[in-house]
């Protein structure tokens, strides 16, 4: 089986994202081959750029299946008039579309969402990342909901002052980690910077971001809990990465996050209003000081979001098209 990966390659830092090339390594050691192409380009008219360019080279490669990842892309991959089957993976944004810092939808996203919406009648199947993002699926009969895996190998325990001196933070001090870009009004790290001026407890707030790949266990293991306070998400990559390093979380009720953390002891979802996330920061941070970790981990594994498990129901939805 030969599948191309298409998705964005904007980043100054890496040439497709994390997590998608993550999936797309695991798919290899499935015995998948599998090739990567990045779509270099911002908005509608830098997607558009890409589509001759992807056009030879789909002319010039055979491949049994195009998985592209996010619907924009998914458009680009349509609009090279390949016979090749396309599947699509809806991440979250692109269903639901971008927000102000109050929370509010931008207009101008809109048009993502439609053409979200026209894409599922041209593909042959549909992978969500979460319940939520189902219902803005209509054609559901196309559709699997699988979650992004998380690399048990990457994100694992790892000792808090070691990690703390490998990412150059004080052993003495507070921290909350937010890994998400401040200058994304959806991340909505204002909210952060709210509790922290009211809190008794108190912390410091890091921001990594940008931050390489392999940097993310370090951090997640030397903070002492992780802050997620978006106003909307899909299936939040960083939830599942913090929970398999046994990291506290304090995080909105968005996607699936309620869904992942459960019941895990140390992990608390808020709502938006400042007080409640203040409140669910110092219980955080008490547990942190008392009981050092999670047992995240576990949850990860219970609900079978290792990286290996979602690899063979990927190929479960590729061999169901195939035959």
């Amino acid at each position: 089986m030969k599948v191309l990966f298409v998705s964005s390659g904007n980043s100054e830092k890496m040439s497709m994202t994390p997590f998608i090339k993550s999936q797309g390594e695991s798919l290899k050691a499935k015995g998948v081959r599998l090739e990567y192409y990045p779509i270099v380009g911002k908005g509608l008219s830098g997607y558009v750029q890409n589509i001759l360019p992807l056009r030879r080279y789909l002319k010039q490669h055979a491949f049994d299946l195009i998985h592209a990842h996010y619907a924009l892309t998914g458009w680009v991959v349509l609009m090279t008039l390949t016979r090749t089957p396309i599947i699509v993976s809806y991440m979250g944004c692109d269903t639901y579309g971008d927000y102000d810092e109050r929370g509010h939808r931008i207009f101008s996203s809109y048009l993502n969402i439609v053409l979200s919406k026209i894409l599922q009648f041209f593909v042959k199947r549909i992978i969500v990342k979460s319940k939520n993002l189902e219902g803005y699926i209509f054609y559901r009969k196309k559709t699997a909901l699988i979650p992004n895996g998380v690399n048990f190998s990457v994100f694992r325990p790892m000792d808090k002052v070691e990690a703390r001196k490998n990412v150059g933070l004080n052993v003495e001090k507070n921290y909350i980690l937010f890994l998400g870009n401040p200058e994304d009004k959806r991340k909505n790290i204002s909210l952060m910077y709210q509790a922290q001026q009211v809190c008794d407890h108190p912390f410091e707030i890091i921001t990594p971001y940008p931050v390489l790949h392999p940097k993310i266990p370090w951090y997640l293991n030397a903070c002492d809990v992780l802050a997620l306070s978006s106003f909307n998400e899909g299936s939040p990559n960083v939830i599942k990465e913090a929970m398999a390093c046994n990291c506290p979380i304090v995080s909105t009720d968005v996607g699936d996050v309620r869904w992942v953390i459960g019941s895990t002891r140390g992990c608390y979802v808020t709502s938006f209003d400042p007080a409640d996330i203040v409140s669910k920061l110092k219980v955080a941070l008490e547990f942190s000081e008392k009981h050092g970790r999670t047992n995240g981990r576990d949850r990860i594994v219970a609900l079978e979001l290792d990286s290996e498990t979602i690899a063979k129901k990927i190929m479960s939805v590729y061999e169901h098209l195939l035959k």
